[in-house]
């Protein structure tokens, strides 16, 4: 079988050091505007170590085939690279199988073939489904496209001020009526670690299926898919530190193989006649056409890195990163904490008194400070909250509390630009 080469050099640490991690992460020693870069934003993207940028580069100077389709060396190596990361992912979820591991682009595409293929087969007119009030576009915008088509209404799970879901109002959506839950484990504009097992527990009282969106989560979280009992789990790897346009849809087994294809094409058929397609086994049916299969073994890697971090040893690094800066934020004037849940990741929105959260980021990029601004896709997030939009600063394990202290002083230096 055909194995990485590139090994992450963390067989040595006896215990998580931040600045020995660093060195992984070649972007992390640039300048932009001739200062040391500053990366806070994870949630958005999370960067690359050597060894998922070295596993990609030798996928495509040495094995570069197709899969699934060759009987030559190559192609061979590439099939067994390929579903080795699967292997790598299933292993990382701990799902029963790998054919419970569908390939997709990343979450958003997970989303949607689950609405519509589990959700246009299973939902009917006056059926409801559920989601949450802190939900990413991508877990929205499906399901309402959805119940549109299927004369369905979609509920909404309300929060508090905090941004935290109230559960007591999620017990009142439930009903016989409702055919399906999609709610997020870690909300991405507000850092809220939502109980997801809760969530999930209820509803299967009912017998009602569960999306968990782990966009957020999978870079934050241990991932146990049969703890939880989801039904679906959904995560992107470019959040992973893995490549861009390569994710993963987690499903059931028994749904899987109830739900129709949702695209056609090669690898997904088993033959083909004019008069009758008989569609091949899961998880190929869901996997039409070439594939993203440099992406799939660089996630492969990106799992592999992750797997020699302690992350008991990550978790707690990372929580001290978000106590620290919600502290430093909290001493500046002007400055006001969207979300403040008790049960957070390591990412903190906030907006500051009549100075627009572009105009911070502008200031803080001229420093080497990256950050997201804007609605982050969440929309009514931030109509919830009677603003347009927020900066959000976001922790990795890679980041230090050095980092946030210049971040302080760009934000000290944005009050001092705007007066």
């Amino acid at each position: 079988m055909y194995q990485t080469t590139v090994q992450p050099n963390l067989k040595t640490i006896e215990a998580f050091d931040v600045e020995r991690v660093r060195q992984d992460f070649p972007i992390l020693q640039r300048l932009i505007n001739g200062k040391p870069l500053v990366y806070l934003d994870n949630a958005a993207t999370s960067q690359k170590p050597y060894s998922v940028i070295d596993t990609v580069r030798d996928y495509y100077s040495m094995l570069n085939s197709n899969v699934h389709r060759g009987v030559h060396y190559l192609s061979e190596q590439s099939t067994l690279a390929y579903e080795d990361a699967r292997l790598k992912i299933k292993e990382f979820l701990n799902a029963i199988s790998a054919c419970e591991i569908i390939y997709t682009r990343g979450a958003t595409e997970a989303i949607n073939l689950v609405a519509w293929t589990y959700g246009r087969t299973h939902i009917a007119e006056g059926d409801e489904v559920i989601i949450s009030a802190m939900e990413h576009h991508a877990n929205i915008v499906p399901w309402q496209l959805l119940c549109e088509e299927k004369k369905a209404k979609l509920k909404v799970i309300p929060m508090t001020d905090e941004g935290e879901l109230i559960m007591e109002e999620y017990d009142k959506l439930l009903s016989d009526r409702t055919k399906f839950v999609s709610i997020v484990q870690i909300s991405n504009s507000l850092g809220t670690v939502n109980p997801i097992r809760e969530v999930i527990r209820k509803a299967h009282e009912r017998n009602i299926p569960v999306l968990v969106d782990g966009a957020q989560g999978v870079s934050h979280l241990k991932v146990d898919v049969q703890e939880l009992d989801c039904d679906f789990y959904v995560f992107s790897g470019h959040k992973l530190f893995g490549p861009t346009g390569i994710g993963a849809l987690y499903g059931k087994a028994e749904l899987l193989q109830d739900m129709p294809p949702y695209q056609t094409g090669g690898d997904m058929i088993r033959s083909v006649t004019f008069e009758k397609t008989i569609f091949n086994d899961i998880p190929n049916k869901f996997e039409a056409g070439t594939p993203n299969i440099a992406g799939a073994i660089g996630l492969g890697a990106a799992i592999d890195y992750m797997k020699y971090l302690k992350m008991d040893e990550v978790a707690k690094h990372e929580k001290g990163l978000l106590e620290y800066a919600t502290q430093r934020l909290n001493e500046i004037d002007g400055v006001h904490i969207i979300g403040t849940a008790k049960n957070k990741a390591s990412l903190i929105s906030f907006v500051m008194d009549n100075i627009h959260p572009h105009d911070i980021g502008t200031i803080l990029d001229s420093e080497g400070i990256a950050i997201r601004t804007g609605h982050h896709c969440c929309q009514p997030v931030m109509q919830r909250f009677c603003i347009p939009a927020t900066a959000r600063a976001s922790f990795a394990f890679y980041n230090t509390k050095s980092e946030i202290d210049k971040l302080v002083y760009g934000i000290q230096k944005v009050i001092r630009v705007f007066g």
